[in-house]
């Protein structure tokens, strides 16, 4: 939110870092897909070329002006990124005769484009290594715009990732994939449109593009901290990061370049500890340990660290102390929550008065663009603590709408209550009206006025705040109270995602989405033989309860052959489709139709600023 901590705005060392070695814009500035629609639009951002405006703060507004800057820049010698062609940077390092290629953006489109502006300066070398940094999709999901499965497969292309990268890269688009992605259009301002007024930014880059995610599974495994590799002729030192922004991550060093890539785990901005779109809560205190490791084992012997997002920082001194800093800011935020809780406050109580040092906050890049100090130590209690504070008058409350109901019959009824919600937000008292208009929409969601004024009011704090993330979420909540549901306007869970899916991570799908009491009285046992995985599987749905096991044998149950171009078209439901792509049944059909009948499909439109 506002901060009354004077920021030295004449500090403009960003600016300089982040215009260095700038080489090439993209003109126009818009990615289009096979059918011309614009995937990804760097010159709607142009209005950031100004003082910052009344309806943004001027905080965030410095920092969307740096991640705004686009085009090819080179880090180091033989080391070179495209920052602002999509959420994410892509890196290129150039060896004896083709490049590699780090994290590869969201898109195929975005990814294709930065290789292409690439190759306009720097030549037409074949690409013959792609490294994820992490299983997040905005560092793999344009891989094949950059290369193809067939090349990787002949060989011809090499692909880099961390241990048990595959997993969360696909459960996460799995499980609760819906709900995240929808919270994500709130969370990155997908459907503002790009003005002063509206989505600026979200802090770790502007929003996310809308093109086509893909993905091919990594050749090589990083196993273990220490283990090299020299790939046409480039010499690559690894660091294991797991359980740090990301389940599976690592840092890696080119001793021959003085250059270490530091993935998503130091950049310009407090990260995020649990992200507001949701996640698995991660560990800050992992993540300080890796950062110091990473200080240990590289950082006397770097004079660029380089990251997934944001710009380089140069110099020895300079890497060393930005290491250093966001080891503390983690390490502070872990240490500072954990003392806390243990006197006895909550997550809410805790990260109302969190006094950050003076030395940390002094620093452009640990301020709150992306992650939030608030809802990071939220995130650490309820890491420790669950969602249960340990008052019991809290451990049963009536649900929202339910509460709403009660609290606006208490205060006098609808009108009284817009009434009083008027007077706070013309004191400036805005997360009160907030809090009072939202019991008010959940009682009675045709009150037009209350929905107007929660609409001014969360224009208003949106106005305000400093991080991106916040931002987009309360003028994204405004515009559907103004405008209606805009549903989710990116969608990860792509065909290639599906394409790559074990058998396993396909039964956990499965049974997310089983309509437990539509199930109750079913008893369905099935086997499934999966050639192209060489694996076989006992399955049974009872109770409501899907799951899964090895064969029994000599039991006389339903035999499924599913092939892998059928498992991909039954994660999506498609059991026609699935016996056109190879899928056999040995047995009663009717038994896998009655699985696939109970089947619960997400809803990508389901209401959040309303019940």
């Amino acid at each position: 939110m506002a901060d009354e901590t004077p920021y030295p705005f004449e500090d403009t060392q960003d600016f300089d870092d982040a215009r260095r070695g700038h080489i090439a814009s993209l003109e126009p500035g818009t990615i289009t897909n096979e059918d011309g629609e614009v995937v990804w639009d760097c010159d709607a951002y142009q209005f950031l070329d100004a003082d910052a405006p009344a309806t943004a703060n001027p905080s965030l507004w410095r920092q969307s002006q740096l991640v705004a800057m686009k085009g090819l820049f080179e880090v180091t010698d033989g080391i070179y990124q495209v920052r602002g062609f999509d959420l994410s940077n892509i890196t290129f390092v150039e060896g004896d005769s083709g490049v590699i290629v780090i994290d590869p953006l969201i898109s195929t489109e975005t990814a294709a484009a930065a290789l292409k502006i690439y190759r306009e300066h720097r030549g037409e070398r074949d690409v013959v290594a792609v490294i994820y940094t992490h299983c997040h999709v905005d560092h793999f999901g344009g891989v094949k715009g950059v290369t193809t499965q067939e090349a990787v497969d002949a060989g011809e292309v090499e692909v880099i990732a961390p241990v048990g990268f595959m997993e969360p890269a696909i459960a996460e688009n799995l499980y609760a994939g819906t709900a995240m992605g929808r919270r994500a259009g709130y969370m990155y301002g997908a459907a503002l449109p790009r003005h002063a007024g509206g989505g600026i930014g979200a802090g770790l880059g502007q929003t996310t593009s809308t093109g086509t995610v893909s993905l091919i599974a990594p050749t090589t495994e990083i196993t273990e901290t220490g283990q090299e590799l020299t790939v046409d002729g480039v010499r690559i030192v690894f660091q294991l990061a797991p359980g740090t922004e990301a389940p599976a991550e690592m840092h890696f060093h080119f001793p021959q370049r003085r250059a270490l890539c530091i993935a998503e785990n130091a950049t310009h901005t407090l990260h995020n500890i649990l992200t507001i779109r949701g996640a698995v809560v991660r560990d800050p205190n992992a993540w300080a340990h890796y950062l110091n490791e990473a200080r240990e084992l590289f950082g006397d012997d770097s004079d660029v660290v380089f990251a997934s997002h944001h710009w380089p920082t140069w110099g020895n001194e300079r890497v060393v102390r930005f290491l250093e800093t966001h080891r503390d800011l983690y390490a502070y935020l872990h240490g500072q929550t954990l003392r806390l809780l243990n006197q006895g406050l909550t997550g809410i109580e805790i990260a109302e008065s969190f006094p950050m040092p003076p030395g940390l906050e002094r620093e452009w890049s640990t301020h709150g663009y992306y992650g939030s100090v608030s809802h990071n130590v939220k995130a650490i209690y309820q890491r420790y603590m669950g969602w249960y504070d340990g008052n019991p008058t809290r451990l049963w409350q009536h649900p929202p709408q339910e509460a709403a109901t009660r609290y606006v019959e208490f205060m006098g009824g609808a009108d009284a209550v817009v009434s009083k919600a008027r007077s706070s937000q013309e004191s400036g008292d805005l997360r009160w009206a907030a809090q009072v208009l939202d019991h008010v929409v959940f009682a009675d969601p045709d009150h037009q006025g209350a929905k107007e004024l929660l609409a001014d009011v969360l224009e208003q704090l949106g106005y305000q705040a400093e991080n991106g993330t916040w931002r987009s979420a309360f003028l994204s909540g405004a515009m559907e109270l103004r405008h209606g549901n805009f549903g989710t306007p990116t969608k990860t869970a792509s065909a290639d995602i599906m394409a790559n899916l074990t058998p396993e991570l396909f039964f956990d799908a499965l049974a997310v989405k089983v309509d437990g009491p539509a199930a109750w009285d079913l008893d369905i046992s099935l086997r499934w033989d999966f050639p192209d995985h060489g694996s076989s599987h006992r399955t049974s749905l009872r109770h409501g309860a899907f799951t899964y096991g090895k064969p029994r044998a000599g039991e006389t149950v339903t035999v499924l052959t599913v092939p892998k171009p059928a498992l991909s078209r039954l994660a999506v439901g498609d059991v026609d489709g699935a016996r056109e792509a190879g899928l056999q049944v040995d047995g009663d059909v009717e038994s896998l139709v009655q699985l696939f009948d109970v089947l619960q499909a997400p809803d990508p439109g389901f209401n959040i600023i309303l019940p």
